[in-house]
């Protein structure tokens, strides 16, 4: 059976912000109606994070427009959560975000064999001189494949 993958959204900021040191792919636990919104591609992943509480993990500030046809069914579009993920791959999270001063930040959403996953980043943030050289790296990057693409 082949692997379907149908990116909904991505949070193209996240790399821009942070070191991204390992990623994890793990579910979540949404209503109905919120799946339906979901494969309209109404979701933002700007501002949101990831953090554990009480040996859960749980997603925050995650926005999911409210199905237009949904009525009473539709829930709070930046209520918390809950992510699914094995508990020693928590505990090891809740290790390396007590101790390194990590945070959990969510790459993308998307289905994967009709199922929604998010994709979660263990990351330390970038200080400003960091962002200023990634942003110099990109464009000198930029500029050779442009002269080398001209002399071909």
């Amino acid at each position: 059976m082949a692997d379907t993958v149908k990116i909904i959204a991505k949070n193209k900021k996240a790399r821009h912000e942070y070191f991204i040191e390992e990623t994890y792919e793990c579910g979540l636990v949404l209503a109905g109606t919120e799946v339906k919104s979901l494969r309209q591609g109404k979701v933002s992943l700007k501002e949101s994070y990831a953090d554990i509480f009480e040996g859960e993990l749980f997603v925050y500030q995650m926005n999911i427009t409210p199905y237009e046809h949904g009525n009473i069914y539709n829930k709070d579009p930046l209520r918390s959560r809950k992510l699914l993920m094995h508990k020693q791959q928590i505990r090891k999270l809740i290790g390396l975000k007590q101790r390194e001063g990590y945070t959990l930040v969510p790459l993308s959403i998307y289905f994967s064999n009709g199922r929604v996953k998010l994709e979660l980043a263990l990351a330390k943030g970038k200080k400003l001189y960091d962002k200023r050289h990634t942003i110099a790296e990109r464009d000198a990057n930029r500029r050779i494949q442009k002269s080398l693409h001209h002399n071909f």
